[in-house]
């Protein structure tokens, strides 16, 4: 578990963080959502100890970021935006580098690179050099690298940047089938990832906390209204009347096709309108073919939240 309290991070007159607090628990996969400059990197670097904030406090399993920071280090594995690889070397040397450098008894050395390699796909492409490889590969070689040392807690900044659509895929299950086993954390301005790979969602704007939840509940919460999309087939256009039932704040007709009338009808987020809705429709003799409640994308929550 990660215990972030009132932490702040000041960079002279800029102000990256501000009393930031969250709880991260054991075995789900938390984004950290924001859109550039929001402090994204900041905070993973903060909890990694890679820097000090200006203020409040971290703890991880019990154990506090001023104090005993090496402790912290070696129960997390960390890949940053630019993954930290060496380009001379091939994929087997830099994994037995990292592997020396965390401590692994020389006789598991063997046993932990065959065990992340396998678990990244990265077998074909060991003795390669970095230098030599796709950025998916080069990515998939600094995964290996924050999970060498089997870390109970892994923490990814922005791991799929510049990975191309079926690369971006592959990483993304990578990140599902991690999460099932460690506490994981990663940033992303991606909205599609968040919601694509996890269990919560923390959106940050300018250094705060604006939005906490699991990205579907997220979802369809974000202002004062409702949407709900209606398909009717009816002799005559009831957009007037659909217009005039209570709680109604906003109807359009999307399309008239054949006798078959699409409607896009916004209400009060506190209303149930279908009953309502439903009735007035039997009074027209107007024959619903669909009605459904329109969720709003997490792209929507985020930018009434950002902007």
């Amino acid at each position: 578990m990660i215990t972030i309290k009132n932490v702040s991070k000041n960079y002279g007159h800029v102000t990256a963080l501000k009393d930031f607090s969250a709880v991260i628990n054991k075995g789900e996969i938390t984004g950290i959502l924001g859109p550039n400059g929001a402090g994204k990197t900041t905070l993973l670097k903060i909890i990694t100890c890679y820097m000090y904030p200006t203020s409040g406090e971290v703890i991880v399993d019990n154990f506090d970021i001023y104090n005993q920071s090496l402790k912290i280090r070696e129960m997390i594995g960390y890949l940053p935006e630019n993954a930290p690889l060496y380009s001379d070397l091939t994929v087997l040397d830099y994994l037995k580098f990292i592997a020396s450098v965390r401590n692994i008894p020389k006789e598991k050395i063997m046993d932990r690179i065959q065990k992340v390699s396998d678990e990244c796909d990265i077998r074909s492409v060991a003795y390669k050099r970095i230098d030599a490889l796709s950025k998916g590969y080069r990515q998939r070689v600094g995964l290996a690298q924050a999970l060498i040392h089997d870390p109970e807690i892994l923490i990814l900044d922005e791991p799929t940047s510049g990975l191309d659509p079926n690369q971006i895929l592959e990483v993304r299950e990578l990140i599902k089938q991690l999460g099932k086993m460690k506490t994981m954390l990663f940033s992303s301005h991606i909205l599609q990832e968040v919601q694509a790979v996890c269990d919560r969602a923390i959106i940050i704007n300018k250094g705060e906390i604006v939005g906490d939840g699991d990205p579907e509940s997220m979802s369809g919460s974000s202002s004062g209204s409702k949407e709900l999309s209606l398909t009717v087939k009816a002799h005559d256009d009831i957009l007037h009347d659909l217009k005039s039932i209570y709680s109604v704040i906003e109807a359009e007709r999307k399309s008239s096709v054949g006798g078959l009338f699409s409607y896009s009808i916004k209400f009060d987020k506190d209303s149930d309108i279908r009953d309502r809705i439903f009735d007035e429709c039997v009074r027209l003799n107007a024959k619903i073919v669909e009605m459904k409640l329109e969720k709003d994308s997490l792209e929507k929550v985020f930018r009434e939240l950002t902007l």
